[in-house]
């Protein structure tokens, strides 16, 4: 019998605790038979409410003190969303689980057109990915996009409040949360390419704490790791953060893996993509090498032009 509680670290937004929700229901149908506590954090990049967090450090703000409890031992593992952890996690931690992948497209949202391509000219496309507004700009150079920060919920309110014409989520996000309901579109990747990691959720623990190790893996799902270290090996060779516009996308089939990543200028102007496609073992290899192939096709100022 186990007598040990466990404490999962996580954000405080409607998604984030659902996510947390679902990885304590994981382990106990796992077989975790102790209390598991959900204890909540603010992190930098949910008190940072009004400008593009680019411009104070990217996607660390959202992990930063969760990851700060975890090697403390407050809390004994944590559950992020993929696209949002850093490359590098900090020394002593390990993502021990990755569940199921969701799904992974993004959903188009608004009251004024059924799709991207519907919008009016000019209208107001409010997001705050880097990487939806830079292809939102590639497939329709005439919208303006405006940052739209916020959870899933807060977003959706702004688009009732008129403050854009529509605005972009995570399909997976609004399963979730069942507000599918409010998807005008869903964006298929063959027209708009999804950020690296989207649907998918990390579990991370400290590195020698080989019990809760143990529990997690039952929660872990082989397939969506393969395709996660192929979209995280790109984006890693690529030092991709908040302030680069980055999509990429790896499915399997089997043994074999395919893979598209795209880099972009903000404003859309500009592009490169490529793909791979090889035996899934090859999976992290696959994803550098389509990185290396972008970087020397764009040259070395590319993406040091985005910061």
């Amino acid at each position: 019998m186990t007598h040990r509680t466990l404490h999962i670290g996580t954000r405080g937004s409607p998604l984030a605790l659902w996510q947390a929700e679902h990885v304590r229901d994981l382990l106990k149908s796992g077989g975790f038979s102790g209390d598991i506590d959900v204890d909540v954090f603010s992190t930098a990049g949910d008190r940072i409410k009004d400008k593009p967090l680019r411009e104070f450090g990217g996607k660390g703000l959202f992990t930063k003190e969760i990851d700060d409890a975890l090697l403390t031992g407050a809390i004994d593992l944590a559950v992020h969303s993929m696209k949002d952890l850093p490359t590098e996690l900090p020394a002593g931690t390990i993502i021990a689980a990755i569940p199921e992948r969701g799904d992974v497209r993004d959903a188009f949202i608004s009251h004024k057109a059924r799709t991207l391509q519907d919008l009016p000219e000019g209208a107001l496309v409010g997001t705050a990915s880097l990487r939806r507004q830079a292809q939102v700009k590639r497939i329709r150079p005439d919208l303006r996009v405006e940052t739209f920060r916020g959870n899933v919920q807060t977003r959706l309110r702004k688009l009732e409040e008129e403050k854009a014409d529509a605005t972009l989520l995570a399909y997976a996000g609004l399963t979730r949360l069942e507000l599918t309901r409010h998807a005008t579109a869903v964006i298929e990747p063959e027209e708009m390419l999804p950020a690296v990691g989207q649907g998918a959720l990390g579990v991370a623990c400290r590195s020698e704490d080989q019990e809760v190790i143990d529990w997690l893996k039952p929660l872990h799902h082989r397939p969506t790791e393969i395709a996660i270290s192929c979209e995280r090996a790109f984006l890693a060779r690529l030092d991709g953060s908040c302030r680069t516009p980055i999509a990429g996308l790896a499915e399997l089939d089997g043994d074999r893996i395919t893979f598209r990543g795209m880099i972009l200028k903000p404003d859309g102007s500009e592009w490169f993509e490529t793909s791979r496609e090889g035996e899934h073992i090859h999976a992290a290899a696959l994803g550098t090498d389509a990185a290396a192939e972008l970087l020397e096709r764009a040259g070395p100022d590319f993406l040091v032009d985005l910061d």
